[in-house]
């Protein structure tokens, strides 16, 4: 199934990781809520377990380049949780690419970081029900304007 969604996951995200081992639509968009959750409330523990535990898991963003595996994904947003700067995003424009075992979720990040700087990410992210749950095994973010791009490396690098 494909279709357009009017669902945002942002500030107002709830951890919903127990509701993310219900096979079907529900419980890739409890798994994808849950990391929304993590990322705006600084929440490794949440955001760890949304990622798979797999050499195969890449995360392709603005900030860490590509990483592989989930202790680099760690990593990486422990090293951005334990800095100055906030970043709150709210993930819109959805379209839902579902399948019975996956899921594929692409939009947009809107919001900011530091003191209110704007933020905007063209994001996709995949899902895989896996071992009786969804986990995130693929992320990729892009940053279109290069200023908005160098300017926002450079917060988050400190």
């Amino acid at each position: 199934m494909i279709q357009q969604t009017e669902r945002r996951y942002g500030l107002d995200s709830t951890d919903r990781l127990t509701e993310a081992t219900a096979p079907g639509p529900e419980g890739a968009r409890a798994a994808l809520e849950s990391f929304y959750y993590a990322l705006n409330s600084r929440d490794g523990a949440v955001l760890s377990q949304v990622w798979a535990d797999n050499p195969l898991v890449q995360l392709n963003n603005p900030v860490g380049g590509i990483l592989h595996g989930r202790q680099a994904v760690d990593e990486l947003y422990a090293r951005i949780f334990r800095g100055a700067l906030r970043v709150r995003v709210t993930f819109s424009e959805v379209v839902e690419y579902l399948g019975e075992r996956h899921a594929v979720f692409a939009g947009r990040e809107l919001g900011s970081y530091g003191d209110g700087v704007p933020l905007a990410i063209r994001t996709t992210r995949y899902l895989r029900y896996d071992q009786g749950r969804w986990s995130q095994f693929h992320h990729h973010g892009s940053i279109d304007d290069p200023a908005a791009l160098l300017a926002y490396q450079r917060a988050v690098s400190g």
